[in-house]
């Protein structure tokens, strides 16, 4: 577990890896921490590792706005001959 405190902005964030996130004691102390700094007037955010290739999905995501974006110039220049 990795916990970083952001005082400026009242924010701590926790990052779990995907052992942690299954690890009862650890589930213990996120509800205590939520506890402790709600009442300090803290939001605490927790990151969970994925289960997925990070490359993998990376790569699909960039691939999926590419063609989005290829088709948004498109309706454009149609928009453009039709003017």
């Amino acid at each position: 577990m990795e916990i970083k405190t952001h005082e400026d902005k009242k924010i701590v964030e926790v990052w779990l890896t995907n052992a942690e996130q299954e690890d009862a004691d650890v589930k213990a102390r996120l509800n205590l921490m939520y506890a402790k700094y709600k009442n300090d007037g803290y939001t605490v955010v927790v990151f969970k590792s994925g289960k997925k290739d990070l490359f993998q999905g990376t790569a699909h995501l960039l691939r999926h706005n590419r063609m989005e974006e290829a088709a948004a110039q498109k309706n454009r220049e149609q928009a453009v001959k039709n003017l």
